[in-house]
């Protein structure tokens, strides 16, 4: 399995024509199509449903397509790292961030090295914990800037003095919408649209009060305008954090937790990880924004 024929599988599934990509790689199409037969009979299994005009990817293919994904950005990296001579600092910087507004730290340490340096490449990827955490153990992210508890055994982790205060966004018209603040008792028995990840967070549940079997719970979301979306429609009450979503001149509304609850949030990176340029400047920066 080479890598150039992952490239091929990847453009074909991503232009679902063969002709089309094709064109794309500069090839001819019998080429392209004995290549993606190659690889099937390689692996023994169906990669492709091929239509008149269109062509799928079976379940196996799409499987591949996220290996091949993870491969390929992973062998790039390799290659744009290793061309930068030892002493200059370039590349790419690559962060998994949860959701928060604490991304503007990590940014603000950035674009000070982006002006210190100016090879800096930036590039972040939201999702929940699980989807970031395994693909900072595939070598695909340089650091996780992640919510709440962290498995300290596996990781590296600089704690950060920021927390994030949930709360509760609603639309303005909502039996809630008048309240200073939303108590437990408040939501047992409203329909809840809660992040994906939240029946997992011990913390949470305990300050509701309630087993998740017990909430009418309508809804689940991983990323937040998504969920405000959703509580515009009248949908139900969202639980998330302060300060993501913008409520001006919007039918929405956002009230805090009472008992507050806060979320803390920690950078963590591989332990053992061989660390670029870009990598460790970043590391060094932070901490010192941090400590200052």
């Amino acid at each position: 399995m080479e890598l150039r024929v992952l490239e091929y599988f990847l453009a074909v599934a991503r232009e679902q024509n063969i002709s089309k990509a094709a064109d794309y790689l500069h090839l001819t199409q019998p080429t392209l199509s004995r290549q993606l037969k190659d690889l099937e009979e390689e692996f023994g299994k169906r990669l492709f449903i091929r239509g008149k005009r269109k062509i799928t990817l079976t379940e196996d293919g799409v499987y591949f397509r996220k290996r091949a994904e993870e491969i390929v950005s992973l062998a790039r990296r390799t290659e744009e790292e290793m061309k930068n001579p030892n002493d200059f600092v370039a590349g790419d910087l690559y962060i998994g961030a949860g959701e928060t507004d604490a991304i503007r730290h990590v940014a603000r340490v950035v674009t000070g090295l982006q002006q210190e340096y100016g090879e800096i490449g930036f590039h972040v990827v939201s999702g929940d914990k699980a989807d970031l955490t395994e693909r900072l153990d595939k070598g695909l992210f340089d650091f996780c800037l992640l919510l709440g508890e962290i498995d300290r055994s596996k990781y590296e982790c600089l704690d950060l003095p920021f927390r994030d205060r949930w709360g509760v966004l609603m639309r303005k018209d909502a039996p809630l919408a008048d309240r200073k603040s939303i108590t437990p008792e408040d939501l047992w028995n409203k329909p809840l649209i809660i992040s994906r990840q939240m029946p997992d967070s011990t913390q949470f549940m305990k300050w509701l009060g309630r087993p998740v079997s017990q909430l009418n719970i309508v809804a689940t979301y991983n990323l937040v305008i998504n969920a405000s979306i959703m509580a515009e429609e009248d949908m139900g009450y969202v639980l998330l954090l302060d300060k993501l979503i913008n409520t001006e001149g919007r039918d929405l509304v956002f009230v805090p937790l009472e008992p507050e609850h806060t979320i803390g949030m920690t950078l963590v990176w591989k332990k053992y990880q061989l660390q670029s340029k870009a990598a460790e400047k970043f590391l060094a920066a932070f901490g010192s924004y941090i400590d200052g």
